[in-house]
C-alpha cells in the first residue's frame, strides 16, 4: 500500500487507457505506424489535459515502462491460468517478478488483474476471488484489478464488496465505469477507464475530451 501511495492519491484516482491500433502483422493492420503511433499521442494529450494517467500492460510493458520512465503496468495472467477469448493464459508471476528485478525496475508498480474479464475461469472453479486476491498479494503485487464479464461491463456488487473486505493493498476498477455508476465505486483506490472516454462510448474510437471533463467533474463532486 506504500508503494501505491508514493505514486497516487489517497483517495479514489483515475486511469485512463488508450487502445492502441491493430499492429503490423494483425489482421486489422492498415498500413502504417506512424498514424498508430499519432493517435496513440493524441489520446494521450487529451488524458494529460484532464490529469489522467495511462497504463499498458506485461512483461514486455515492464521494460518499456523502463526505458519510458512509466509508473506501473496491468498485468493479465498473474496469478492462476484461465482460458481467455485469446486462449491459454498461463499464470505469469514468478517469471514476471525475476524479469523486473533483473531489469532493476522494482519502481515499476504491478496491478494484477484477478478473475479478469473475457476469460473463463473453469480450470479454477474452486478457488475464490478472495483467494485469487490473497495468491496475487502473496506474489507482490502493488494492487489488484477487478473486472465485469467483458470490456463495458460493470463490476459485480458483491465481487467489489468481497475484494474490499478480503484485499490489504488496493483495490482497483477494471471495467464498466461510467459517470452514471461512478459513485458507487468511489470507496476503491483506482478506476481503469477505457471505453466510457471514447467517442459514443465505444472502446474502438478515439478518446473524447467532453466525455473525459464531464467524468472528471464528476469525480471532484463526489470526493
Amino acid at each position: 500500500m506504500q508503494r501505491f501511495h508514493r505514486l497516487f492519491n489517497p483517495k479514489c484516482n483515475v486511469i485512463g487507457m488508450i487502445h492502441v491500433g491493430a499492429l503490423p502483422g494483425t489482421p486489422n493492420y492498415r498500413g502504417s505506424v506512424l498514424e498508430i503511433t499519432e493517435n496513440a499521442c493524441k489520446d494521450a494529450e487529451i488524458y494529460k489535459k484532464c490529469e489522467v494517467v495511462l497504463a499498458g500492460g506485461n512483461k514486455e510493458a515492464i521494460a518499456i515502462s523502463l526505458a519510458a520512465g512509466l509508473q506501473f503496468i496491468r498485468a493479465e495472467g498473474f496469478v492462476f491460468s484461465h482460458i481467455a477469448d485469446e486462449g491459454f493464459t498461463d499464470a505469469s508471476a514468478g517469471t514476471l517478478l525475476r524479469y523486473r528485478k533483473k531489469l532493476s525496475a522494482d519502481q515499476v508498480l504491478i496491478f494484477a488483474d484477478v478473475k479478469k474479464k473475457h476469460s473463463a475461469h473453469a480450470v479454477t472453479a474452486d478457488i475464490s476471488l478472495e483467494e485469487t486476491i490473497k495468491a496475487a498479494e502473496f506474489f507482490m503485487s502493488d494492487g489488484v484489478i477487478i473486472t465485469g464479464s467483458a470490456t463495458g461491463e460493470p463490476v459485480d456488487d458483491d465481487h467489489f464488496k468481497a475484494a474490499k473486505q478480503s484485499a490489504k493493498g488496493p483495490v482497483l476498477i477494471g471495467s464498466g465505469v461510467t459517470d452514471e455508476n461512478v459513485k458507487k465505486y468511489m470507496n476503491s483506490d483506482g478506476l481503469i477507464v477505457g471505453s466510457h472516454f471514447k467517442k459514443d462510448g465505444r472502446w474502438q474510437n478515439a478518446v473524447d475530451l467532453e466525455r473525459v471533463q464531464r467524468f472528471m467533474e464528476k469525480i471532484k463532486q463526489y470526493q
